[in-house]
């Protein structure tokens, strides 16, 4: 018998939380050892703790819709739809779920569609893959006079929740909405911004705008960066700052409980190397996915321990890496044996994510003859330009590509600047 994502959501849905919750006030410094994550809990205090700490009083006498997902939590874990529901303080009337969909039932590329949420009865609409106007109808039909956006990003211009961000506010806007924005830490620090930054030629759904591969912002500095850059139609918008965050903050700095924000990025530590590996989305090789390490495996069939040792050799700062063997259960290379590389980050401080991912694409090309970029050139989409692919067949080295984006770099970390928070 076969179970319905609506089925699953009906059977297992979350439990009713009642009444709002406020975070506690810090607990000193954390180590930065994942293994002691726990070590700085309750420092940082989210976007919606504080919201909900001064209660709800920015969401006073208005028709609320939420768009978020699993990651929209409070720090003792409880989802805050299911939290402010319950509570006579917020009108809360509809909920806005993106790829992956609401409570997360939807692997990558998918959503869960249009359903009432069992644990709530709330109508939950899906914004997977629409913009513009189609969007702006959803917000209209949904009766919400104000739209709050609350979802944890991985850092990465690729990772599609923040465009889901500059889609809902563009048609926010559209529809004559106020938006708001609940802030959550950027996972791998906010300390700069790295990577080619994307042509506007090559936009798309993992890049809409000009905005840096690992952009080093909060999705609060990224709202006011769209509006004030790039939307035509700026939208009326409000943004509650999260407390006690530093921009040097790694995840297990905040002592925030961490939710998976789809499936493939299970830890921090998936964060950490994401924007740099996801690049191996653009080749024939595994990028991990249908693995317990997707984005820290990487690996094709008929690579073997040349790869590591080309790798190994280039020193790059923070990052060693391992021959490794591994049979994937989905995506690429299903249930084959292939050989690849396991990154092992060592010194965060110094690790740097995109370098890293260029150093090994120049050496997988190098090492294994079966090389190939997807027929489709999506390393395009995913560098954000025809360069990063061009320069690496013709033969470019990791410096020479690196300094490639040197100038597009510092122009976007001029306009980054102006809308720091923290």
């Amino acid at each position: 018998m076969s179970l319905s994502r609506r089925g699953l959501l009906a059977a297992g849905g979350a439990v009713t939380a009642a009444g709002a919750v406020a975070a506690s006030g810090a607990v000193g410094a954390a180590t930065a050892s994942t293994a002691s994550a726990h070590s700085g809990r309750g420092r940082v205090r989210t976007g919606f703790d504080r919201l909900a700490a001064d209660g709800y009083r920015l969401l006073s006498g208005e028709r609320v819709g939420v768009v978020t997902n699993p990651t929209g939590i409070t720090q003792d874990a409880r989802h805050i739809v299911d939290v402010m529901h319950p509570d006579d303080r917020v009108n809360l009337v509809a909920v806005f779920g993106p790829e992956h969909g609401f409570r997360g039932t939807a692997q990558a590329g998918g959503s869960e569609g249009r359903y009432d949420d069992p644990a709530t009865g709330l109508p939950v609409y899906d914004t997977y893959l629409k913009s513009g106007q189609p969007l702006a109808d959803i917000f209209t039909a949904s009766g919400v006079h104000t739209i709050v956006f609350d979802i944890q990003d991985a850092g990465a211009r690729f990772y599609t929740y923040i465009w889901t961000l500059y889609d809902c506010m563009q048609a926010a806007a559209l529809a004559g909405k106020r938006f708001v924005v609940l802030d959550r830490p950027n996972p791998v620090t906010g300390r700069t911004a790295l990577g080619p930054v994307l042509d506007k030629a090559f936009a798309t759904f993992v890049g809409r705008e000009p905005i840096a591969q690992a952009h080093g912002m909060t999705v609060t500095e990224l709202a006011l960066l769209f509006n004030g850059e790039f939307l035509t139609r700026p939208v009326e918008l409000e943004t509650v700052r999260m407390s006690g965050w530093r921009r040097s903050d790694f995840f297990d700095a905040t002592g925030l409980p961490w939710v998976p924000p789809s499936p493939n990025m299970p830890t921090p530590d998936t964060a950490l190397v994401y924007s740099g590996s996801c690049l191996f989305e653009g080749t024939n090789l595994s990028e991990g996915r249908g693995t317990t390490r997707p984005f820290e495996l990487l690996g094709a069939e008929g690579i073997d321990r040349r790869w590591a040792q080309a790798a190994n050799a280039l020193e790059l700062p923070g990052v060693h890496f391992r021959e490794a063997y591994f049979a994937p259960t989905f995506s690429k290379f299903q249930g084959k044996t292939v050989g690849g590389v396991q990154l092992h980050v060592h010194d965060r401080e110094s690790y740097d994510p995109v370098r890293t991912g260029i150093a090994l694409l120049v050496t997988a090309k190098r090492a294994w003859s079966g090389f190939a970029w997807r027929p489709d050139n999506w390393i395009d989409k995913l560098t954000g330009s025809a360069k990063v692919r061009t320069m690496i067949d013709a033969g470019a080295g990791t410096d020479e590509v690196v300094g490639a984006w040197r100038d597009e770099l510092a122009a976007f970390r001029a306009v980054r600047k102006r809308y720091l928070r923290y």
